[in-house]
């Protein structure tokens, strides 16, 4: 499981990442806000290469945005092939993408807490980091799902609905053996 979550979930992560950026660059187009340069400041800080004012290098941008989608994917797959799958697991997930950024942006001295944001600056990224969420769990849900059920649907459809005093799937069938 963990080695086809691994190449999965970097899949999912980065077709999610693209997503989110096409998302973003029309977003931009409409509203005129400006490239943010906050990925490659932060990957700037975590290895030590050096910073420099105004806009910064395109790759290192890339580097971190897609790094880090694509390296947060592998958890949204490993979800899905647990069993959990399909919207309300992408809304968690979503919770997971927007922890992440505001733990090595704030650890990092690059970012501030959203809660002193602008509204509509935080209302922007919460937009795109849900469609970010959303598409790289649907990738990673499809994938997944040509494995069969997970265990924890495996598990689910053993007894439908949540029952006290229900012991977990033997082993043997937990992974659909």
């Amino acid at each position: 499981m963990i080695k086809r979550a691994l190449w999965q979930g970097l899949l999912a992560g980065t077709a999610g990442g693209v997503v989110m950026t096409l998302g973003e660059k029309i977003e931009q187009a409409v509203t005129g806000r400006p490239d943010s340069h906050v990925p490659a400041r932060v990957l700037q800080r975590l290895t030590g290469l050096p910073e420099r004012p105004g806009p910064q290098p395109l790759p290192a941008n890339w580097a971190m945005h897609y790094g880090q989608a694509a390296l947060l994917g592998v958890l949204r797959s490993v979800m899905a092939q647990a069993g959990l799958r399909g919207p309300v697991a992408s809304a968690k997930f979503a919770v997971v993408r927007l922890t992440n950024d505001q733990i090595l942006e704030n650890a990092t001295g690059v970012g501030a807490p959203p809660q002193t944001w602008p509204r509509k600056e935080l209302v922007v990224d919460l937009l795109h980091k849900a469609v970010y969420a959303f598409a790289t769990g649907a990738v990673a849900d499809a994938l997944a799902a040509r494995g069969g059920p997970g265990p924890g649907q495996r598990h689910a459809a053993a007894r439908p609905g949540r029952h006290a005093h229900v012991g977990p799937l033997p082993r043997r069938h937990a992974y659909g053996a």
